[in-house]
């Protein structure tokens, strides 16, 4: 009985949870007209929408842009994330203070930095580019991604890199040797999140980048809405677009999720 009654509150859970998505396939399919007049269901289907999306914006190239500006930022993150967080986990007074001091920036609103990274990226001739805006969510991303994988590190036995070290191997060795595979979970699960973030950012693409060849999808959605229309349709066809690889993704990619975030949720 009450295995029944949860799996009906699964169900229930997931219809309800799934709306937006049934929403936006339902708009995709609706002239202009019959969306104005409301309602959840198209009056008559119109598949003219997914074609027009296609030319009014470059949807591929956007499409393309945003998995180029996601993986390298997430790899990047990844980068700088795991030495920051074994400083974290393992320097104690010092690295408590590292960790607050990421925090504590990453509570800042963004916009608070878009002048000087602004300037910063024209100084190094990185506006306009896919590699600018890498290097700017990536660095961005960095505080999230060292407080999930303080935890994993906290989790490794100091004894396991005092072993290590008695056998020759140094505070980078053991790193990349010991304590890396074993919180490999936890990086997985990091980097998935910093995938998720880089993939929807949209501050720092639309304010670093002007011009369409290095536009993400993000900044596409946006120009379906004009000064006096907006084509709702089309604009729900691009998102549909914009979300279904992600979704994809998601889903290969849940166990290792889920099983990193259970396995460092206790810190």
């Amino acid at each position: 009985m009450r295995a029944n009654l949860a799996r009906a509150g699964l169900v229930a859970v997931a219809l309800v949870m799934s709306l937006p998505i049934l929403y936006l396939v339902s708009l995709s399919l609706r002239t202009n007209d019959d969306v104005l007049n409301g309602g959840w269901l198209p009056t008559a289907l119109y598949r003219g929408n997914w074609p027009r999306a296609f030319d009014t914006v470059p949807l591929a190239r956007m499409l393309a842009n945003s998995w180029v500006v996601a993986l390298g930022s997430a790899l990047l993150t990844g980068l700088v994330a795991v030495p920051a967080a074994y400083v974290t986990a393992r320097a104690r007074r010092h690295g408590r203070r590292l960790g607050t001091a990421l925090l504590a920036s990453y509570c800042a609103p963004p916009v608070v930095a878009m002048l000087p990274l602004y300037h910063l990226l024209r100084h190094l001739g990185l506006t306009n580019s896919l590699l600018g805006l890498a290097l700017v969510t990536g660095l961005a991303n960095v505080p999230v991604a060292v407080w999930l994988l303080d935890g994993f590190v906290r989790r490794v036995p100091v004894e396991v890199e005092e072993a290590a070290w008695l056998d020759g191997a140094g505070t980078g060795h053991g790193l990349l040797r010991v304590v890396l595979p074993l919180i490999a979970p936890g990086v997985v699960a990091a980097l998935l999140i910093c995938l998720f973030l880089s993939y929807n950012e949209f501050l720092f693409a639309v304010s670093f980048s002007q011009r369409t060849d290095s536009q993400t999808l993000t900044v596409g959605l946006s120009l379906f809405q004009g000064d006096r229309t907006v084509q709702f349709g089309q604009q729900a066809a691009a998102s549909l677009v914009a979300i279904a690889p992600m979704y994809a993704v998601a889903v290969i990619a849940q166990r290792w999720l889920v099983a990193g975030l259970t396995t460092g949720a206790t810190k």
